[in-house]
């Protein structure tokens, strides 16, 4: 997809200008937490995945960067001062491009991301490493029913299963949708409650639940109604990213943007003074 930038907010060459690679949550909070900075002009980078997706608040543009040498020309072009990679624990190759991309630029780079969730008394995980191990993992546990929250994308892998019946969970209908011999397809949107993830494991008679370590609170009831029914969860661990500066916080990617702002107006003292 080409990208295409939609303006919200009007420029000034006085505002420092800020890149949000962004698609989660914590995204559009951090957006509209800059946006109401006058002294920041911020642009928001979508994937373009999502069909209609909500706009966040700045500007917003859509599409890829062509690798990290579309992104360092980008980073120039654009005159960017900080980046914020706020992409999904999941999106490992963006992350990789954007730390190559800032490192090569001399651009500030931070990564916000929600932690991980960890196994508690009463959880029974397998914790995997690629879908490959988690087939694997279930077709040695035997079980029969399996609630499959791995994203639209990731359902090749389990589709060869004809002995399982899958209830595949998915914000949009897959394209195209893998044959699979024994499944239903629920189009849901998160947040999930834990009240109507209790009734759909109890209705569906779930025995497996599949998904990735997302972390964050809007997909984590499932978590706490397996535990309380003893149903085994098959987790995908996060992929390896980059070692960058990290905040766990909207707050705490606050509060190192406000660092950098105090180092960019001592930067432009010395050059006023000279001036």
């Amino acid at each position: 997809m080409n990208p295409v930038d939609i303006t919200f907010t009007r420029t000034s060459s006085m505002k420092e200008r800020i890149l949000i690679l962004g698609g989660t949550t914590e995204a559009y909070v951090l957006a509209e937490a800059l946006a109401a900075h006058d002294d920041l002009r911020v642009t928001n980078s979508l994937a373009g995945r999502t069909t209609d997706p909500r706009l966040p608040a700045g500007e917003t543009r859509i599409g890829g960067f062509g690798g990290p040498e579309g992104l360092i020309d980008y980073l120039h072009e654009q005159r960017i001062r900080a980046v914020f990679d706020v992409t999904h624990p999941f999106a490992a190759s963006m992350g990789w491009n954007a730390y190559q991309a800032c490192h090569a630029a001399r651009v500030p780079l931070l990564r916000l991301e929600r932690p991980a969730w960890t196994p508690e008394e009463g959880d029974r995980w397998d914790q995997v490493e690629g879908w490959d191990e988690a087939v694997n993992t279930l077709i040695q546990g035997g079980p029969q029913r399996v609630l499959l929250a791995v994203g639209r994308q990731e359902l090749v892998p389990f589709a060869g299963l004809d002995d399982i019946w899958f209830l595949i969970r998915a914000v949009t209908p897959p394209d195209p949708m893998p044959e699979f011999p024994l499944a239903e397809l629920l189009l849901s949107r998160g947040p999930f409650d834990l009240d109507n993830e209790r009734k759909l494991l109890d209705e569906h008679r779930i025995d497996t639940i599949v998904c990735k370590n997302s972390g964050g609170l809007a997909t984590s009831a499932k978590l706490i109604a397996a535990r309380e029914r003893g149903i085994r969860v098959i987790m995908r661990q996060r992929p390896r990213r980059p070692e960058t500066p990290l905040a766990t916080s909207v707050e705490g990617a606050l509060n190192w943007l406000e660092m950098r702002k105090t180092q960019w107006r001592c930067e432009r003292e010395p050059a006023r003074a000279a001036g």
